[in-house]
């Protein structure tokens, strides 16, 4: 579960980075850029949520240990 949770933080990460040079500055609201941002919030969200799923298995796993 931790290679799983860790590729997909790794992918989302690098399709952040690759959207991001997609992004026009001087019009970020208009066009393809606008798609450029949304994938980019998008990916973001999703290594957002593989950080909370380690951090919770990490609890789990000190809770099973104090039993």
């Amino acid at each position: 579960m931790k290679i799983l949770t860790i590729i997909i933080s790794v992918i989302a990460f690098g399709l952040a980075i690759f959207n991001f040079t997609k992004v026009n500055f001087d019009a970020p609201f208009e066009g393809e850029s606008m798609i450029a941002i949304i994938t980019i919030l998008a990916s973001l969200c999703a290594m957002l949520m593989m950080f909370i799923l380690r951090v919770s298995k990490r609890i789990e796993q000190k809770v099973k240990e104090r039993r």
